[in-house]
């Protein structure tokens, strides 16, 4: 890389980093370094020639594309073209097909490197007390988008097969890793929503690098099978699960330790037929599990030390499952995930980790303002934290981001909600009315 073109890259960055309000050094500040983001652009896309549309910048207008209400690519160019303008810079063409050819060039690796790394990192760098008990907890669950209705989709993501043909659209399969703490996406796995291996369990199954000794995992049912949380125990997590409803759970039987709640044995069923013989041996003949019930729920859990923790905490923390499903609906609803536009299985990828990536940028910032005033992420708005930095856009090219987070942050640190589900010894808040460095506010 030439010098020209790698102080041209140490501009974009800066701007990129300046319009997700990441410019100083705090507890949370370096979760989107830059030498990092130099690196990944250089690392995933190599070399490039000299043009409006950069691979950085390119990146930047995909995520400002899919965090705006209207999620064209002509008015993506539109507002480069608005920007470069107030930047004194030459006015860029307001033909938008440059700009669909440099998405189509851009690595899909880039942008799921990009979502994927400040995941990871905000979960790393985030203080123990948003965590429970100073654990992390990690949230599954899938959920399915539909696509533009083209012959290329729906070879790789067919329609139900309950619909007659040219009757529907073509359908995709998500399962996420969501963070409790800090609501971050860890990573995501997708497929189309028929045929072998497209389940959610099986969809899990392909990330396993992000479950290991200390986690907690709470998911629904659907994940309640025997070899899935052998296969989650055996990377050192705990499990938190709902009861499978075709499992019958008799309280008679097992170590009891109150009322409802007991610990028991669970027996290795038969090898099933999507498992090879040398996986089936190397899972446990016997799992020793908790089986708790509250009203119509039945929990099950690897917390088996009633002493440590009690059966009102484990219910608490299975509530707080319900994060994942909150998450789920901001991106598809207020981000308009749930009906993707790209016309290629290829761009509707690239369109999936652009969300993502945004996503998490949005969190970030959430997450600084949350740390600076002492409340918990999840006491804040992801719609009102999106609307702001939609607001505040233009200004925050030119705006520090210390500046940024204490003139605008309490504006959309909305007040809690008493009713939240908040689990004893982790997730706790401070009320912004007790906070006094905001009272002027």
């Amino acid at each position: 890389m030439n010098d020209n073109k790698g102080s041209g890259l140490q501009r974009k960055v800066a701007a990129f980093r300046e319009r997700f309000a990441q410019t100083v050094e705090s507890t949370l500040g370096e979760v989107l370094s830059p030498k990092r983001l130099e690196e990944l652009v250089t690392a995933e896309v190599g070399s490039w020639r000299k043009s409006v549309f950069s691979p950085i910048q390119t990146v930047l207008m995909f995520l400002e594309q899919v965090l705006n209400a209207d999620q064209s690519c002509r008015d993506a160019v539109s507002r480069e073209r608005s920007a470069r303008v107030a930047r004194d810079e030459p006015a860029c063409s307001s033909n938008n097909g440059p700009y669909c050819t440099a998405r189509k060039r851009l690595p899909l690796g880039l942008l799921a490197r990009i979502g994927q790394e400040i995941g990871a990192h905000l979960l790393e760098k985030e203080p123990l007390e948003w965590r429970w008990r100073g654990r992390p907890v990690k949230l599954v669950d899938g959920t399915t988008v539909s696509l533009a209705d083209t012959p290329e989709n729906q070879a790789s993501y067919p329609q139900n097969r309950q619909q007659k043909a040219g009757l529907g659209f073509p359908l995709l399969r998500i399962v996420a890793v969501v963070s409790l703490s800090c609501g971050a996406v860890l990573d995501w796995a997708i497929s189309a929503c028929e045929g072998k291996q497209t389940g959610e369990t099986a969809l899990l199954l392909t990330l396993p690098q992000h479950f290991g000794l200390g986690d907690i995992v709470i998911a629904d049912r659907c994940y309640a099978g025997y070899f899935m949380i052998a296969w989650l125990m055996q990377r050192g997590a705990d499990i938190v699960i709902r009861q499978h409803q075709r499992r019958h759970t008799d309280f008679r039987r097992g170590l009891r330790l109150g009322k409802q709640d007991h610990i028991v044995d669970w027996l290795r069923p038969k090898c099933p037929s999507w498992m090879s013989q040398e996986d089936y041996e190397t899972m446990p003949e016997t799992l020793s599990l908790r089986e708790i019930r509250v009203g119509d729920w039945t929990i099950v859990s690897s917390l088996t030390e009633a002493s440590e923790v009690s059966k009102s905490e484990i219910h608490k923390l299975y509530q707080l499952r319900w994060h994942v499903e909150l998450d789920i609906r901001s991106i598809k609803a207020v981000m308009q995930m749930d009906v993707l536009r790209c016309k290629s299985p290829e761009m509707v990828r690239k369109e999936i980790a652009a969300h993502f990536a945004a996503y998490n940028l949005v969190r970030t910032v959430m997450a600084q303002a949350a740390h600076r005033y002492h409340v918990s992420p999840r006491g804040l708005s992801f719609k009102g934290a999106l609307q702001e930095l939609r607001a505040f856009g233009t200004a925050l090219s030119g705006c520090a981001h210390d500046v940024f987070l204490v003139r605008c942050a309490p504006y959309w640190l909305e007040l809690h909600n008493e009713n939240s589900l908040i689990a004893q010894g982790g997730l706790n808040r401070v009320p912004l009315s007790e906070d006094p460095r905001i009272k002027h506010y």
